[in-house]
């Protein structure tokens, strides 16, 4: 069995393993396909291959509670005081599997279509130019606060409908209940995320009760109205645990995105000045900034059937950690890895996840890192970086405390 210990330069805690993970996960690829981190009590995946086919083996799952008992699993059952952040996750599609995860999953559909993103592109891309234009105007600041984080978290709420006057605790309930993702978090992490699970809970409640009363066109409306041939409907409780998902999911993957992208950008000025020089690199641009430095670093699964990878025998009960950012940097399916390349045509990147919990908001992400990404070159062409920045100390959701700019 291939195992290594934290002090090792794979230490998820380490600032230095934070500030920059790829050589630590160049050294696990030479390492071997699968191995044990004592640590966290994770088995480790960092080959692009391995991920993807474990991505979509059903002898893995998000989660086991719909075959088996924390008992027979092995597992503790959470600690009865965390119970609010468990009922608001455990009834999210991401956290389920077959048969709820299909059902949940074909109702949500049902609501969030093409369409309804097709009828948000004017809207991201007006709010993404009047964002970059108060930046322009003040002559510079910082990228995260001004820009990066109010357009997906004013996409999402204008999608559910959530008037602009209760916006303003989205951010921090996100923030707090994303915080339990991290590796082995601390108990003052878990009652920050419990309070924040039970306002946002008690708030969605509160709206999807006015909507039942005066259905408007939003999602939540839609969320409401969606049934299928059986008249099968969401539950309030699933209701609520997909709009928090679409919230945490929809904006802190493209907060990260957009300013591990621009910092990735600074640091690469040959690039940027092509960017600069052809707009209609933007497409491919998203998707080799996504990769290069991914936002979601490492995805969690649970093996339900015992599995071998590379003669090596994982057990009923273990927990398998896919390295998304070790993934996306694998020599065997990417030429250069470590080099940014905007003109990458073959780009396989799992930042989105694959297989049945494929982002169902990736369609959505990628018209907001575009429509910002334009605004930015257009508006501020002279864009460039004012301070240093501070990366979080997280390691799972990979982004920076601020990104300041002049222009």
């Amino acid at each position: 069995m291939a195992a290594f210990d934290r002090f090792d330069s794979f230490d998820p805690w380490d600032p230095a393993f934070v500030a920059d993970p790829y050589p630590a996960f160049a050294e696990l690829r030479s390492r071997g396909r699968v191995l044990y981190y004592e640590p966290s009590d994770q088995w480790l995946v960092p080959h692009h291959a391995d991920v993807s086919a474990l991505l979509r083996d059903r002898r893995l799952g998000r989660t086991y509670q719909h075959r088996f008992t924390h008992e027979e699993f092995g597992r503790t059952a959470p600690p009865p005081e965390q119970e609010p952040f468990h009922t608001l996750n455990d009834h999210g599609m991401l956290d389920l599997e077959p048969p709820d995860h299909t059902r949940i999953r074909r109702l949500v559909s049902k609501a969030f279509t093409p369409r309804t993103v097709e009828r948000l592109r004017p809207y991201v891309h007006g709010l993404a130019d009047d964002l970059v234009s108060r930046l322009v105007a003040a002559g510079g600041g910082d990228l995260l606060r001004d820009v990066a984080e109010p357009l997906p978290v004013a996409v999402i709420a204008e999608m559910l409908g959530i008037p602009e006057s209760d916006r303003a605790p989205l951010r921090p309930w996100s923030a707090e209940i994303c915080g339990m993702y991290e590796l082995n978090p601390s108990g003052e992490t878990a009652a920050k995320a419990v309070r924040a699970s039970v306002e946002f809970s008690e708030y969605l409640r509160g709206l999807i009760a006015a909507r039942r009363k005066e259905p408007g066109d939003d999602l939540i409306s839609g969320l409401i109205a969606a049934h299928d041939e059986d008249d099968d409907r969401l539950t309030e409780q699933e209701m609520i645990s997909t709009c928090v998902l679409l919230l945490n999911a929809g904006h802190e993957a493209t907060v990260n995105a957009t300013t591990n992208g621009w910092l990735a950008l600074f640091r690469n000025p040959d690039q940027l000045a092509a960017l600069r020089a052809d707009h209609s690199l933007v497409p491919s641009a998203v998707e080799e900034l996504m990769r290069y430095d991914t936002p979601l670093q490492l995805f969690e699964r649970w093996v339900l059937d015992e599995i071998e990878i590379d003669g090596t025998t994982i057990p009923r009960g273990a927990e398998v950690a896919m390295l998304f950012g070790s993934a996306n940097h694998d020599p065997a399916v990417f030429a250069a890895p470590d080099r940014l390349d905007l003109t990458r045509s073959d780009n396989p990147h799992i930042s989105f996840s694959a297989g049945i919990h494929y982002c169902i908001g990736a369609p959505l992400a990628r018209i907001e890192l575009a429509a910002s990404t334009r605004s930015l070159l257009e508006r501020a062409p002279a864009l460039r970086l004012a301070t240093e920045p501070e990366r979080k100390p997280n390691f799972v959701m990979r982004g920076l405390t601020e990104l300041s700019v002049e222009v």
